[in-house]
């Protein structure tokens, strides 16, 4: 075989991995981000462990779903280029290098600590669930995905030890049960209901009042979250500053953070456009990556988040 070959017979195994996917494992860093211990370095050491491992164990994730759902992904127009699905892989070859990722994974996750083994199990234990079964029942199947953002936020308190404050969590939840319907809404109209068994549970209108349910209660979390934040016991040399020199002017930490509530009014705004304008919300990884305004939404919330909780 030539290396020319071998390079295009290499590709696939890469593509299988999703690696755009693994965006979605930087919320383990939500944790430590809002305790202020982003830059202690043992604690920064076991997120980025704890990254490492739910990249792999969400590759191996996706080559069991890229399985299982090869015959009805033959029929979408995007995902019947899938490397199982247009023969690429086959099945066997795939169902080894799943399982070897599965292993790597449980392997790290262990040498972290057997809390997080348990949380790691538990996330592919329920993207088994997933994939075998709630993908297919309507409602169920929307709850499955939205598991799957809980769980790495979940996984992140867990390898750092610290804990996000409860109404963020409930920001986290709301907001992944949002995306998981406007990535069904958008399946639903741009393929219909071929695609997808529990597609032909759904009407456009009922997906219409889960994405506002939820995008409402997103907002509504958030803000109760950064009206009710404790200051962190970590700061920066100008925060310090300014207690002393001006005690009047500073503000409580809890006070600055109602100013994040307006990127994520915006990023809501925006995406909500994108999964009824654009019909673009079966693909949430790219919006995110790809969308200008949101991604300039996103930015300015992590900039301001991360100047208030390390510098004010």
């Amino acid at each position: 075989m030539s290396k020319k070959e071998k390079k295009i017979n290499f590709f696939p195994y890469l593509k299988i991995l999703r690696p755009n996917q693994w965006i979605k494992n930087l919320s383990l860093f939500a944790a430590i981000i809002f305790a202020g211990e982003l830059s202690n370095r043992g604690v920064f050491l076991k997120g980025l462990i704890g990254f490492v491992t739910f990249c792999l164990l969400s590759s191996s994730s996706y080559i069991i779903n890229d399985i299982v759902d090869a015959p009805l992904d033959r029929l979408h127009p995007r995902k019947k280029n899938r490397p199982v699905a247009s023969g690429a892989i086959k099945p066997g070859p795939a169902i080894r290098f799943s399982f070897f990722l599965l292993l790597s994974s449980l392997l790290l996750a262990y040498s972290l600590s057997p809390s997080f083994l348990g949380i790691s199990v538990l996330y592919i234990a329920i993207h088994l669930l997933y994939s075998f079964v709630l993908k297919k029942r309507a409602i169920y199947d929307i709850i499955g995905i939205s598991l799957s953002f809980i769980i790495r936020a979940v996984a992140g308190q867990v390898a750092t030890g610290f804990h996000l404050p409860i109404w963020l969590m409930y920001t986290v939840i709301f907001l992944s049960l949002f995306v998981a319907s406007g990535k069904r809404r958008s399946e639903l109209i741009s393929t219909g209901k071929t695609t997808r068994p529990s597609l032909k549970r759904y009407r456009e209108q009922l997906l219409n009042f889960y994405i506002t349910m939820f995008a409402v209660s997103t907002l509504i979390s958030y803000a109760l979250f950064a009206f009710t934040a404790q200051p962190v016991s970590f700061g920066g040399a100008l925060r310090l500053t300014l207690f002393q020199k001006y005690p009047d002017f500073a503000l409580e930490q809890r006070k600055w953070m109602m100013l994040t509530v307006a990127p994520i009014i915006f990023g809501i705004m925006r995406y909500g456009q994108i999964i009824f304008d654009a019909q673009e919300g079966e693909r949430p990884e790219k919006i995110v990556t790809s969308d200008i305004p949101l991604i300039f939404a996103i930015l300015v919330w992590g900039l301001t988040t991360v100047m208030i909780i390390y510098v004010f």
